[in-house]
């Protein structure tokens, strides 16, 4: 008898049925679980030159918006270093809706990068911090009408240029 037939014959008996019913029911949980996962409707980082964030460099996103009735989950991408010498930073998210000729002047953003005593929030590894943060619902572009949008993100701290930032981005999410 083969290797092949033999576990046939296993698997037909009564005695494993229970236990394969239950492992196909978990890798069917598990495959439909793995679908409930957002996955970017939009991702983009820019590298920051030197590390210094300067006034003058202000990051483009632009992003092709169909589906209007759908809404969107909006994410800052930063990343530094731990001589960063914030807890925070403010910067302003411009907006360029299809159609217009010239961005919005956008609102001042704060989004916290360390907690009170210091400890940075985000992921760390060898000194390099990244910090995925949530815009709040106020924050998020409202995207109503179909077309390119254009965002732009420019740093407002009081410190220009602003040291030990590496890179900075933006995630949109589209929800279900």
């Amino acid at each position: 008898m083969t290797i092949c037939k033999f576990l046939l014959m296993i698997l037909k008996s009564s005695i494993f049925k229970p236990i394969i019913q239950f492992l196909l029911f978990v890798c069917i949980a598990l495959l439909g679980f793995s679908c409930n996962v957002p996955s970017p409707y939009f991702q983009k980082q820019y590298a920051i030159p030197k590390t210094m964030w300067t006034y003058d460099f202000k990051p483009d996103f632009k992003i092709n918006v169909a589906d209007t009735a759908a809404q969107y989950r909006m994410f800052l991408v930063i990343r530094n270093d731990e001589a960063y010498p914030y807890a925070n930073i403010w910067f302003r998210l411009k907006v360029k809706a299809p159609g217009q000729k010239q961005f919005d002047e956008g609102e001042r953003i704060n989004m916290v990068l360390a907690d009170a005593e210091g400890k940075w929030l985000g992921k760390g590894m060898g000194g390099i911090w990244e910090h995925k943060i949530p815009f709040t619902p106020k924050q998020t572009v409202k995207f109503n009408k179909p077309g390119l949008y254009e965002l732009q993100m420019e740093q407002v701290m009081r410190m220009n240029p602003l040291p030990s930032v590496l890179n900075v981005g933006l995630i949109v999410e589209k929800m279900n």
